[in-house]
C-alpha cells in the first residue's frame, strides 16, 4: 500500500496525457475515473486542434456586447436563473480582464500550451495505427457582415504577431474552400497550420490504451473524497481505498468540488457547451468552421457533422436545456443549407472555466504532492498533450525553465 505512486485522477484527454507523459518517464501511474477513459467532456469537443487558439475569452468592446450575445439573434451565451449569484463575481473577475495589456499576457501563456498540440499529439499516436485520427486543416472563421473579417483586430493581430499564417478571403474563394456553407457568409478569416480530430473520443481511447502499454493501471471508480495521510494522500474509492505519494486533480469542471472539503476554495465554474451530431449530414466539410455569428464550430467527423458550441453557465449537475439543442440545429440549417437534420445524436459537456481563461498547473499551496490539472475553458483537447508534459516535468523536476507562473493555482491565493 506505500509504494511509491502517482495517482491521477480524471481521465479526460488532460488526465490520459499526463498519465501518459508520467510513464513515458518512467513514473507508476494510477488514472482513476467513474467512466471509460476519454468519454466524458473531452468526447464532445469541435475537434479543432489549434497551436493559434491563443486568444482569451475576454476581449477589449466585450461589455457592450453581452446584451446581444444574451439576448440577440443568436444567442451563444447563457446564464440559468439559479446561478446569476455566483455568476456575478466571476464574471466582473472576467471581465476585468479584457484589457489589451492583460489579453497580451493571457495569449503568451496560452501559446505555450496551444503551440505545440500537433506535434504532441501526433507523437503520442505515433504507432498506434490510429494516426489518421489527425488531419490537417484550416480553421475557417466565417463572417456574414463581411466588413467584420477585419485582420487588424486584436486577436487576428496578436496571432499574426506570434507568427499565425491568416489569410482574408471573400465569398468567392470561401465557396471554393467550403460548398456546403451558405450564400449569407460575406468573408472568412482562414486560419493555416492547424489540424482537426476526426473523433475526440476515439483518440482519448487510443492514447489511454499506449499509456496502459506503458504501465499506466486505469481503474474506473467513483472518486469519494481526498484527505491527506502519512506523508501522501488518501484517495476513497467506494470500493477500495488507495494511497499515493502525489495526486493530480485532472476531473475538469468536478475538480473544484472534491478540493472544497480540503479547504480549498478556487474561482472556477462550469461553462456548459452543446452539440449536435448527424450521422447522415448529406454535406461534408473540408476544415474546421467556425460561424462567428453563433459562436459555433462545425467539423466532419468519422461518426458524421459535429456541431458544437454556446457558453451556458449552470450548476455541474444542472440538467441539460433542450431549447439550446433546438436552436443550435437551426443555426447549423442556415448555415449549411444542403445538411440533412433529421436524428441527431444530442450532447452536453461542462467546460472548467477560470475567469482569467488560464488552467490550474503544479502544487497547491499548502498541500504538498496535491497538483492542480483543470480549468482548461474550451481548450482541453488542445492543450491536453503540453499540459501532460508540463505536469510530468514539474512532477519529476525535468523542466528546463522554472514554472510558468501564469499557470499556478497559487495566482488564487494571493489576492
Amino acid at each position: 500500500m506505500m509504494r511509491e505512486k502517482t495517482v491521477v485522477l480524471g481521465a479526460g484527454l488532460v488526465g490520459i496525457c499526463t498519465s501518459l507523459s508520467l510513464a513515458e518517464r518512467g513514473v507508476a501511474v494510477d488514472l482513476i475515473d467513474r467512466g471509460p477513459a476519454g468519454q466524458e467532456t473531452s468526447s464532445g469537443n469541435a475537434g479543432v486542434i489549434s497551436p493559434w487558439s491563443i486568444i482569451p475569452q475576454a476581449l477589449p468592446g466585450l461589455l457592450p456586447q453581452l446584451p446581444k450575445l444574451l439576448y440577440g439573434r443568436y444567442r451563444p451565451l447563457a446564464v440559468r436563473p439559479a446561478f446569476w449569484l455566483r455568476m456575478l463575481p466571476w464574471g466582473l473577475r472576467f471581465l476585468a480582464q479584457a484589457q489589451e495589456p492583460q489579453v497580451r499576457r493571457t495569449a503568451e501563456a496560452l501559446q505555450m500550451l496551444c503551440g505545440p498540440s500537433i506535434t504532441l499529439f501526433r507523437r503520442h499516436l505515433d504507432g498506434t495505427g490510429q494516426e489518421g485520427l489527425l488531419r490537417d486543416s484550416l480553421y475557417v472563421h466565417a463572417f456574414r457582415d463581411a466588413s467584420r473579417a477585419n485582420l487588424n483586430a486584436i486577436d487576428y493581430r496578436i496571432r499574426r504577431e506570434k507568427g499565425a499564417d491568416l489569410e482574408l478571403v471573400g465569398a468567392d474563394r470561401l465557396r471554393q474552400i467550403e460548398p456546403a456553407l451558405s450564400h449569407d457568409f460575406g468573408a472568412a478569416v482562414l486560419i493555416k497550420g492547424q489540424a482537426r480530430a476526426l473523433s475526440p473520443g476515439r483518440i482519448g481511447t487510443v492514447l489511454a490504451e499506449k499509456a496502459a502499454k506503458l504501465g499506466v493501471h486505469f481503474r474506473q471508480s467513483e472518486i469519494r473524497s481526498l484527505r491527506p495521510d502519512r506523508g501522501g494522500w488518501v484517495i476513497d474509492c467506494g470500493s477500495e481505498t488507495l494511497w499515493a505519494n502525489r495526486v493530480v486533480v485532472a476531473m475538469g469542471a468536478w475538480s473544484t468540488a472534491l478540493l472544497a472539503p480540503l479547504g480549498i476554495r478556487l474561482p472556477m465554474v462550469a461553462e456548459r457547451g452543446y452539440h449536435a451530431e448527424f450521422s447522415m449530414p448529406g454535406i461534408e466539410l473540408n476544415n474546421s468552421v467556425m460561424d462567428m455569428d453563433g459562436k459555433f464550430v462545425a467539423s466532419s467527423m468519422q461518426d458524421g457533422l459535429r456541431v458544437a458550441g454556446y457558453a451556458e453557465f449552470a450548476s455541474v449537475d444542472a440538467p441539460p436545456d433542450p431549447q439550446r439543442h433546438q436552436r443550435l440545429i437551426r443555426q447549423a440549417k442556415a448555415a449549411l443549407p444542403g445538411l440533412d437534420p433529421a436524428s441527431p445524436r444530442l450532447w452536453m459537456g461542462r467546460r472548467p472555466s477560470f475567469p482569467d481563461s488560464l488552467p490550474a498547473l503544479g502544487e497547491i499551496p499548502g498541500h504538498k504532492g496535491l497538483y492542480a490539472a483543470f480549468g482548461h475553458s474550451h481548450y482541453g483537447v488542445m492543450m491536453a498533450p503540453a499540459t501532460g508534459e508540463y505536469l510530468a516535468d514539474l512532477l519529476t523536476r525535468q523542466a528546463a525553465s522554472p514554472a510558468n507562473s501564469a499557470f499556478s493555482p497559487s495566482r488564487f491565493f494571493t489576492r
